[in-house]
C-alpha cells in the first residue's frame, strides 16, 4: 500500500480545527497523514493535544524573531522539508506569512477563514457580517496565497444569520461547520 502523504497543522492556539483534521484522517480513506503540528508559540495548548496523540510537535516562537519574519519562516521551512512534508493546513495560524514562505509551498497550503470569502477577509468576521446586516456566514478553506485571506475558494459553508445574533453565537455556528468543511476541502483537493 502507498504512504499517505504527510502533512502538517500550524496552529496559534488551542487548535480545534487541528483537532477536526486530525480525527478525520483516522478514517482509511482520508487522503493524508498528519505527521507535524507546527506553532509560533510554545504555549499554544494544541501542541500538547498534538503530542498525546503521537504526532511531533515543533514551536518556534516568533518573539526572538523580532521583525526578521522571513527569518522565523526560514527555520519553520527547514523544518517541514526535512519532514517531507507535502501539504501544510493553517488552522488558526495568527500569523502574516511573508512572500518568502508562501511561495515555497504555492499549491501546497490551504487555511480556513470564518466568512463567506471574498467578504470580511482579516479579522472580526462575525461582526462585520452581522452589522452588515447579511443573511448568512460562514467560512472558507482556501490555496493561500500572498494576499490575506486572497486565494482562490477551495470549498465554503454557510450558516443562517439569525435574529439577536451576536458575534460569539455566529461564530460557536461557524465553528461546527469549520470542523465538517476543513476535512472535507482536503478530501476534495486530492480527489482532483
Amino acid at each position: 500500500m502507498t504512504p499517505k502523504p504527510n502533512a502538517a497543522i500550524f496552529i496559534s492556539g488551542r487548535g480545534s480545527n487541528m483537532m477536526a483534521l486530525v480525527e478525520a484522517s483516522r478514517a482509511a480513506d482520508f487522503p493524508v497523514a498528519f505527521t507535524l503540528v507546527v506553532s509560533n508559540d510554545p504555549a499554544a495548548a494544541g501542541l500538547e493535544w498534538a503530542a498525546s496523540q503521537g504526532i511531533a510537535t515543533l514551536a518556534v516562537d516568533h518573539k526572538p524573531y523580532g521583525k526578521d519574519r522571513e527569518g522565523h519562516e526560514r527555520e519553520v521551512d527547514a523544518a517541514l522539508q526535512a519532514a517531507g512534508i507535502e501539504l501544510i493546513c493553517l488552522a488558526g495560524y495568527m500569523r502574516i506569512l511573508t512572500p518568502y514562505l508562501v511561495n515555497q509551498w504555492t499549491g501546497k497550503m490551504i487555511n480556513i477563514h470564518p466568512s463567506l470569502l471574498p467578504k470580511y477577509k482579516g479579522l472580526h468576521t462575525h461582526e462585520r457580517a452581522i452589522e452588515a446586516g447579511d443573511a448568512f456566514g460562514g467560512c472558507t478553506v482556501h490555496w493561500v496565497s500572498e494576499g490575506v485571506d486572497d486565494g482562490d475558494i477551495i470549498l465554503q459553508a454557510q450558516v443562517p444569520i439569525l435574529d439577536g445574533d451576536t458575534p460569539d453565537d455566529l461564530a460557536a455556528r461557524v465553528l461546527i461547520e469549520e470542523h465538517k468543511l476543513y476535512p472535507a476541502a482536503v478530501h476534495h483537493i486530492y480527489a482532483r
